[in-house]
């Protein structure tokens, strides 16, 4: 493994540093950094980018860090996983199960609901290390019930929603709607969607949308109903409801896509087929952002399932490694309203880092479909959280 780690004695005054990292590879799609280079860190903030090869002998430091085969990135950003203590079927611990792999900051996907938000809050974001920020379900349960969302109506009640999101404050970046299983008899999941965007509108956030898995309702129905800055998850998941239809992505994806709607991988158990993501990066369509949709199901079939394993799936259906990296840092920093702060290597941004390895041998990577694909993957090998070292 190219990575190498020294712990440095040294005179503790006022130049000295934390962290010192030299990466033979540095990459920040966010300022266009592409090279060798050295980061130092100090009080878990970037304190200086130095481009170059120059190494690291004149700088001292409490550790050092030494990257000769992989690539520094700033820390991974999941926009679409299920981090929780508590309270959601399909919780997991961030700090064992997404940290490690690369993801310092991640976006639970309506983990807790108006009902269960403070427990989230207490629980969950402040007893995480990792960075979580949350879409508050619109299901005001979360997804708490074993049976699944919305066993009524009373569930979907907007006043609830727009008064949590309220007493959330910068913990909550949107709304999650997800009308993909409903359990109620006779819910109609545009009455939902309906629902679910004027508690977006009253709350002026954004919402993180998953589509029916279904052909009943068309999706460019569903897609019609979504706002500039809505996300469209699961985009290339591969059942009836998919983008692509007859061969081709539908005319009214690209109009969402034009109107500014967002689309996002949540490669989860069930939502990504290689055969449709495939056919629309040879379109051009590519995601918006790159996420796992990791949940507790990754976790009890210890299943490899990380931000950079589904970059190397991208990759395997058409797209760079160039073309994934701001679509796992910069642009869901973005999508956050993070992008000051987090997703870039800069100084004055926080010290989160990620290397990350491409392995030599071709590994089997399969789709939701049981379709498998050879390639090589990228795995994350050191990972750092506002200055501390978290794997080496």
């Amino acid at each position: 493994m190219g990575v190498g780690w020294t712990e440095v004695i040294v005179d503790l005054s006022f130049e000295h540093l934390d962290l010192v990292v030299s990466a033979s590879r540095l990459v920040c799609p966010a300022t266009g950094l592409d090279g060798p280079g050295v980061v130092g860190v100090r009080d878990g903030l970037i304190e200086f980018i130095e481009m170059g090869a120059g190494g690291i002998e004149h700088l001292t430091a409490h550790e050092s860090l030494v990257v000769e085969d992989g690539i520094l990135l700033p820390g991974l950003i999941d926009l679409h996983a299920h981090p929780a203590v508590s309270g959601s079927k399909f919780g997991i611990d961030a700090d064992r199960d997404l940290l490690p792999k690369g993801s310092t900051t991640v976006l639970s996907q309506g983990d807790a609901g108006s009902r269960n938000l403070d427990r989230y809050i207490e629980e969950t974001i402040r007893g995480s290390r990792t960075r979580v920020k949350l879409a508050v379900n619109f299901c005001a349960e979360g997804d708490s019930n074993p049976e699944g969302r919305f066993l009524s109506l009373d569930e979907a009640n907007i006043d609830e929603c727009v008064a949590a999101v309220d007493r959330g404050g910068d913990d909550v970046w949107g709304i999650s709607l997800n009308i993909a299983l409903i359990r109620g008899a006779d819910i109609d999941p545009l009455e939902l969607m309906r629902r679910g965007i004027e508690a977006a509108e009253r709350s002026g956030k954004p919402v993180m949308f998953g589509a029916t898995k279904t052909a009943d309702i068309p999706l460019c129905e569903q897609l019609a109903l979504l706002r500039s800055g809505d996300v469209m998850t699961y985009c290339f998941y591969s059942g009836d409801g998919s983008i692509v239809q007859d061969g081709r992505v539908l005319d009214c994806v690209w109009e969402a896509r034009e109107r500014g709607v967002l689309f996002d991988v949540g490669d989860g158990a069930a939502a990504f087929g290689f055969n449709i993501a495939e056919i629309a990066v040879a379109e051009g369509f590519f995601p918006d952002t790159i996420s796992t949709d990791y949940y507790l199901h990754h976790y009890s079939n210890k299943l490899s399932h990380d931000v950079p394993h589904i970059v190397s799936k991208l990759i395997e259906v058409g797209m760079t490694a160039e073309q994934c990296w701001p679509r796992v840092t910069f642009l869901p920093a973005q999508v956050l309203g993070l992008s000051d702060t987090i997703g870039r290597l800069e100084a004055g941004a926080v010290a989160d880092l990620c290397v990350v390895e491409l392995r030599d041998e071709a590994e089997p990577m399969v789709d939701s479909r049981g379709e498998f694909r050879m390639g090589r993957r990228w795995r994350p090998v050191a990972v750092v959280k506002g200055g501390v070292c978290v794997l080496r």
